[in-house]
């Protein structure tokens, strides 16, 4: 799949592009992310992409043309599937929203940044609006690499082990349940003399009793801390 992003900062987002998973994916060639700089799509001279909004509001918007010119110049090269734009104001970008885009082949996401966006931008061009919580950030950039991360780690090969992707928390609507890793016993620095240990059934080697354990851990635990999850 494709993923095109465009933002005012690509510095901000480029390096984290390259790492770990992302990176990993892109040399695989299962993904494809480019970044975009709004500001050469600009017909200003001095590279603005913003003005003050009409009625007297507070701060700066992203104007019409960069955005525009943009997007139409990608859209001549491809079609796409979805034109995201990263709003506060959005849909809660879920688990299941990642599953669901990753099965894209071509995304535009739109970083909004100082007030937002000349809201012609959102009637005419954007096809969703995405927000990764509630809350306001700076800018898109950050929402945007959560959401690239989220989807590509999905695709299949982009993880060693997919099986570990698909028993993350949310995939089920569910949090994930506890995991251990060696020693079985850990004594802690600042006591030694206590012992922390690993469930008993977790090293019984018994698959089934284990997923049983699992899922009822799960559960319980997102009973605790995200009941509205199971609602």
């Amino acid at each position: 799949m494709r993923i095109d992003i465009i933002t005012v900062l690509p510095e901000l987002i480029e390096p984290f592009m390259r790492e770990s998973i992302l990176g990993r994916a892109q040399k695989k060639g299962l993904a494809e992310i480019h970044i975009h700089n709004l500001r050469d799509y600009t017909a200003d001279k001095h590279r603005r992409v913003d003005d003050y909004p009409f009625g007297g509001q507070a701060g700066m918007l992203m104007q019409c043309q960069p955005i525009d010119a943009c997007i139409s110049a990608l859209k001549a090269e491809r079609d796409y599937d979805e034109i995201i734009f990263t709003a506060p104001d959005g849909e809660r970008f879920t688990q299941s929203v990642a599953n669901e885009l990753s099965l894209k082949r071509n995304i535009i996401i739109l970083c909004g940044h100082y007030k937002g966006i000349d809201y012609r931008i959102r009637e005419h061009l954007i096809t969703r609006e995405i927000s990764v919580g509630d809350y306001v950030l700076t800018g898109g950039e950050l929402p945007a690499a959560i959401m690239a991360d989220a989807i590509v780690r999905v695709l299949p090969g982009a993880i060693g082990d997919e099986q570990s992707a698909l028993s993350d928390s949310f995939q089920d609507n569910l949090l994930e349940a506890p995991t251990y890793t060696r020693p079985a016993e850990y004594h802690p620095v600042g006591n030694p003399e206590e012992t922390w240990t690993v469930p008993e059934i977790l090293l019984s080697g018994h698959e089934a009793k284990i997923k049983e354990w699992e899922y009822e851990q799960a559960l319980q635990r997102t009973k605790t801390l995200r009941p509205d999850l199971l609602d």
